[in-house]
């Protein structure tokens, strides 16, 4: 009976540290594919891939990484909004550089879907997604 409590337990604490994370995966109209999360050479810091993937008229909110994040868009047109720079729209085969702890939001402004390839270089045991309130 100890036992399985505990067990209860164990999943109930995995379960809500993951939480945040299901919670953005699940916004309406953005869907998150993790595709690999390795180590680095350089100390404390980790690489993360995910594909992002936008419906038409859909915004990611305000938002920032623990790291630089280098963007590769795969298919539509997405506007990305830099904090303190003007708008930039990429299409499919186009690239982006944000700098670490740079407040951006991205906006699906084509009309299909549209997704991105993001390579995440940040450190380690920080959430990968900082929401803006």
């Amino acid at each position: 009976m100890k036992t399985t409590r505990f067990m209860a337990v164990a999943v109930l604490i995995v379960v809500s540290g993951l939480a945040p994370h299901v919670a953005q995966a699940q916004q309406p109209g953005v869907k998150r594919t993790d595709l690999q999360r390795h180590d680095l050479s350089a100390p404390g810091r980790e690489v993360v891939q995910v594909r992002v993937d936008l419906a038409p008229a859909v915004v990611a909110p305000k938002h920032s990484h623990p790291g630089e994040e280098i963007v590769y868009v795969i298919e539509g047109s997405l506007e990305y909004q830099l904090e303190g720079k003007p708008p930039v729209t990429l299409k499919a085969g186009e690239v982006l550089f944000i700098p670490a702890g740079t407040i951006h939001a991205v906006k699906n402004v084509g009309s299909g879907n549209a997704a991105e390839l993001a390579t995440y270089i940040v450190e380690k045991g920080k959430p990968l997604v900082v929401p803006v309130k």
